[in-house]
């Protein structure tokens, strides 16, 4: 555009000058021409962006990895003056969203719409827009471009993987022994399904079984001991690891998509990690407590239901390795929040091997441990995590341990050794 106005400058200004040592009256109509050509199209343009009305609509605000997050758009020209192209440019920071569109002439009322359909394929928080409309004259010789500063956020939840039993250990009640028994009264855990009988109560049936049967389900309880879960994740910079060849966005932000379905990365998987067994328990109506440095403290006390949930896989979305906090400042932090019987799951990849021996003084304090270590080993070449792992079985800590590219849910409902 810039070259088409100063050809037009100078074609204009070379006839204005011939006319005047000429005195030919056609060359002084070609300047006021090419001027008026020039002035109608800036006119044209100014115009162009005004009368028009833009639609951006989505049903949620919330995604998740492996899903397709779609978005509707719409234009319509309110105006009088018709529009003869229209340029949508979105500036949205989700990876792979392609919403930006040329929308064709409008005439009339008529409103130009279109999907967009993108496959999210990390977790993270992103922004959707601004955007920015361009539009310009029939002659190509100005284009005027308007910014839409609204913007919304959208939250991808980390991939989570099904799983059906996690084997944790056997808690106790204060004061007393271990008792599996069946019990009439509604308790922190529920054992079993079976058949619905006259008289069980509406709140104990388990809808899930009774969509799946078609049959009314309802729960068994225990006198179980087990009380709160906890999931305690290691976000430290000293215990991340990732692959060389993966890339971020801003050397610490979110994961450049690849064609890995798990970026190789001990934070992406202690992330999936968290988040499918989270949702197993919470599934279970088990009682959930969530703690982690991200770097700034999160934790979120126990309780249970789809909010707890929800909680947990936000705090995951945006969870980065960058605490300054080691595994064992974080857990000798957080000590207050544990009580004798809760059964406390350390999701980490650390090759420190201090935290040990605080996870030691919480399993003396009648905590139940469990450990799901991420092996670093697995991720380079130049690391031995042998040690630890032999010191997590001297502490007889129960260890899953997690290699890069198993199977996450075979490896999750493994017994813990």
């Amino acid at each position: 555009m810039p070259s088409r106005r100063n050809t037009l400058y100078i074609l204009a200004t070379l006839s204005l000058l011939a006319g005047l040592f000429t005195g030919r009256a056609d060359l002084f109509i070609i300047a006021y021409l090419i001027a008026a050509v020039m002035i109608l199209s800036f006119i044209w343009t100014w115009l162009s962006l005004r009368g028009i009305a833009l639609r951006r609509s989505t049903r949620t605000r919330r995604s998740q990895v492996g899903r397709v997050f779609e978005e509707s758009f719409g234009v319509r020209k309110t105006g009088i003056t018709p529009k003869l192209w229209l340029e949508i440019r979105d500036h949205s920071t989700l990876p792979g969203h392609q919403a930006s569109r040329v929308v064709p002439t409008l005439l009339g009322n008529r409103e130009y719409t279109w999907e967009v359909e993108t496959v999210c394929a990390v977790r993270g928080e992103f922004q959707l827009g601004p955007m920015t409309v361009v539009s310009g004259d029939p002659f190509g010789l100005f284009h005027s471009p308007r910014r839409i500063g609204a913007t919304d956020r959208l939250i991808v939840y980390p991939m989570t993987v099904e799983l059906n039993r996690v084997i944790l250990p056997i808690g106790f009640l204060s004061g007393g022994d271990a008792q599996r028994q069946l019990t009439h009264e509604i308790t922190t855990n529920a054992s079993s399904i079976r058949d619905y009988v006259s008289g069980d109560s509406m709140n104990r049936i388990h809808w899930r079984s009774t969509a799946r049967t078609g049959n009314i389900m309802v729960k068994e309880f225990e006198l179980d001991p087990l009380v709160d879960i906890w999931l305690f994740n290691d976000f430290s910079v000293s215990s991340l690891i990732e692959d060389p060849g993966m890339r971020r966005y801003d050397q610490i932000g979110s994961v450049v998509p690849s064609a890995a379905r798990i970026p190789p990365s001990t934070e992406e998987y202690g992330v999936i990690v968290a988040a499918s067994l989270a949702k197993h328990f919470l599934d279970d109506e088990r009682v959930v407590g969530y703690a982690a440095y991200t770097p700034y403290r999160q934790v979120f006390q126990p309780e249970r239901g789809s909010r707890q949930l929800t909680r947990i896989l936000e705090a995951l979305a945006g969870a980065r390795s960058t605490s300054d906090h080691t595994l064992k400042d974080m857990l000798s932090l957080e000590t207050h929040l544990f009580t004798r019987g809760d059964s406390l799951m350390i999701i980490t990849s650390s090759l420190d091997q201090d935290w040990i021996s605080e996870a030691q003084v919480l399993q003396r304090r009648g905590i139940r441990l469990n450990c799901v270590y991420v092996d670093p080993q697995t991720f380079s070449a130049n690391l031995d995590s042998s040690a630890t792992k032999g010191l997590l079985q001297l502490a007889k800590i129960p260890t899953i341990v997690i290699s890069k590219d198993d199977d996450m849910a075979a490896a999750l409902e493994q017994r813990p050794s």
